[in-house]
């Protein structure tokens, strides 16, 4: 077991600092499955809107539900006369290095636009990752805000769907995702490290990202693929 107080890292800060430099997702994704966290990367389907956009952040989960008209008067659920739901009360809660993740939605319109981008790097936000659309493209690649969804739709929410509730579990493809959990993209997928976990899963790729690089070498200067293994436990 690591000890939490002998890591590399002391800060929220430093640790994602260390992972964009140092790491890519797969790397932690191996670590998982070493650890016995076997079903933590999100659908493949949600992709980044620029190769070159990586996430890494605390979850803000946020739940999505269908809906039929932007306002419906006769009801007996207040929530129902309410435009876009509890959407922009989720958004004004986002806090620094937090990710704005949203489920619940059928895939028929975009979870996420270019003015919640806005928002969401005024409050200091890591990303948004959307199990469905987003939209406003053209803009949200010109602020660079790091957002990966199934890519654009201009199809809006407003009359198709309502936030109903933020800071609470939810799943995306039988992934749970809790508040708090570390959320970390890039262009080949979209992990999600369990709290619990960080420590030991961080921990462990940045040492197996050090020691790729004496494989690397090693491999290099001609030795084989056999004894680079036998002697490094890396591949």
């Amino acid at each position: 077991m690591i000890d939490p107080k002998k890591t590399l890292w002391k800060t929220d800060d430093e640790l994602f600092s260390i992972a964009k430099k140092e790491l890519f997702v797969a790397l932690v994704g191996d670590i998982l499955d070493k650890i016995g966290f076997r079903n933590q990367f999100l659908p493949p389907t949600i992709k980044p809107l620029h190769n070159d956009f990586v996430v890494i952040g605390r979850a803000m989960p946020v739940l999505e539900a269908d809906v039929f008209e932007e306002v419906v008067e006769n009801t007996k659920n207040a929530m129902m006369m309410k435009p876009f739901g509890l959407m922009f009360e989720a958004l004004d809660s986002l806090r620094p290095n937090e990710v704005y993740i949203c489920s619940g939605a059928s895939p028929r319109y975009a979870l996420w636009g270019g003015l919640m981008s806005t928002r969401a790097m005024k409050l200091m936000a890591s990303g948004a990752v959307l199990h469905g659309w987003s939209r406003d493209t053209n803009e949200i690649l010109k602020l660079g805000f790091p957002t990966f969804s199934y890519g654009g739709y201009a199809q809006d929410q407003g009359p198709r769907g309502k936030v109903i509730d933020y800071r609470v579990p939810i799943e995306i493809d039988g992934v749970r995702v809790n508040p708090g959990d570390v959320i970390y993209g890039d262009r080949d997928g979209v992990l999600v490290v369990p709290s619990e976990v960080v420590v030991e899963a961080f921990s462990g790729a940045i040492e197996k990202a050090r020691g790729e690089q004496l494989v690397k070498k090693a491999l290099e200067e001609g030795m084989s693929t056999v004894d680079a293994f036998d002697k490094f436990g890396i591949m």
